[in-house]
């Protein structure tokens, strides 16, 4: 169900537009966020990510096309719906391939037109995305979809699992968990972009992925498990910080101490005839995850095997 009142970042430079629209959005109930300095776009919607964006690509020149592009090619921020304002006169002449627009309107804007592809673009990203509602990462349509186009090919499919997740939960309550669910996911997330780029997604719970070639996959686990690392004891009271550990109930319903969050990734390489389907990557990352998790400090393992 769509949310009533909508964050809708407004990007033009033309301070009047920005003006207007915002008001006109504030008049149904929506927050407008006027961004007027196109250098700065990109680095707000990546700390603070709006529901929907609004661009005017009625004035010359490329840059407002170069930040959709931006956005659009990002698994994290591709879902966030964007509606372009674009010259009626110009549109049979619309760069549309270079401009992964998800709709449009043209100018001059009528409001009420626009009001209602706002909700039509809200509403279909909802329904056609399976994306994760807490992470906003692809899910498990898109993960298989993935992971299948990467078989035979030099990619490497890494499943990421956060040890003794459960009992952080149980302790510190779901709020502080999906915290630590999103703050995984940007980290995982900016380590693949980082790289050079790739796949990442969210399975459910605690199990991320992320698809990168092979000759980047180690350097890829090192940097989130760093990053990750210097952000985990933070999110522990000082109490069980400075003791190394938290006690909580186990599964048999016992107090026992366990280690401060950690993280286990399995590296797949994918380019193996072993490998033909879906359902034997997931088979072989369950098996490389066991070994993982025997350590109480953040690891990873690769398989090894060439047949």
């Amino acid at each position: 169900m769509m949310k009533n009142k909508l964050r809708i970042a407004v990007i033009t430079t033309d301070q009047a537009l920005a003006g207007n629209l915002v008001i006109r959005l504030q008049s149904k109930g929506h927050q407008g966020l006027p961004l007027t300095k196109l250098s700065s776009v990109l680095g707000f919607v990546y700390s603070d990510p709006p529901d929907l964006v609004i661009v005017d690509l009625t004035a010359p020149g490329d840059a407002t096309g170069s930040i959709i592009r931006n956005l659009k090619g990002d698994s994290y921020f591709s879902t966030i719906p964007v509606i372009g304002l674009i010259n009626g006169s110009e549109a049979e002449a619309f760069a549309w391939k270079e401009c992964p627009l998800d709709d449009f309107v043209f100018a001059p804007i009528k409001y009420a037109e626009l009001f209602f592809r706002i909700n039509l673009s809200m509403q279909r990203i909802q329904r056609v995305l399976d994306n994760n509602p807490l992470t906003r990462l692809p899910g498990n349509t898109s993960i298989q979809r993935a992971v299948e186009n990467a078989l035979g090919k030099p990619m490497a499919v890494c499943y990421i699992d956060i040890n003794h997740f459960k009992p952080y939960n149980d302790v510190y309550g779901f709020s502080h968990g999906d915290e630590v669910l999103r703050m995984l996911a940007r980290v995982m997330c900016n380590a693949v972009k980082e790289s050079g780029g790739g796949f990442s997604g969210h399975i459910g719970g605690d199990d991320f992925v992320f698809i990168v070639p092979v000759t980047r996959a180690e350097t890829v686990c090192k940097t989130i498990i760093d990053n990750f690392s210097l952000i985990a004891a933070d999110l522990f009271e000082e109490r069980d910080k400075s003791n190394g550990f938290y006690i909580a109930t186990n599964r048999k319903g016992e107090e026992e101490k366990f280690p401060l969050l950690s993280i286990a990734i399995a590296v797949v390489p994918t380019e193996t005839p072993k490998l033909d389907h879906y359902g034997k990557v997931a088979e072989m990352a369950a098996e490389l995850k066991k070994l993982a998790k025997k350590s109480n400090a953040s690891c990873y393992v690769v398989d090894q095997r060439k047949i």
